[in-house]
């Protein structure tokens, strides 16, 4: 079974300290697939399946765009 990473990051940034609600439905999106999601201070991590997160992703960036954001990065590695 082949897995892989993906780092993502959902725009706009938050200047107050506090998740908008745009990153809050992206990230609930990919844990309402069964991942774990990382948060780091400039982007979020989540590992899995690739199918399972090729799905996940699908969501997380419908999610958010339709909460607000305005740009959703995202880069997908492989893992053996």
């Amino acid at each position: 079974m082949t897995t892989c990473r993906v780092e993502f990051v959902i725009e706009p940034f938050s200047t107050d300290g506090e998740l908008g609600s745009h990153v809050r439905a992206g990230i609930a999106a990919m844990e309402a697939r069964g991942l774990a999601v990382i948060m780091g201070p400039f982007g979020s991590l989540v590992e899995g399946a690739t199918e399972d997160v090729s799905a996940a992703i699908s969501s997380m960036v419908q999610a958010a765009i339709v909460d607000g954001a305005d740009r959703v990065l995202v880069e997908v590695t492989t893992q053996p």
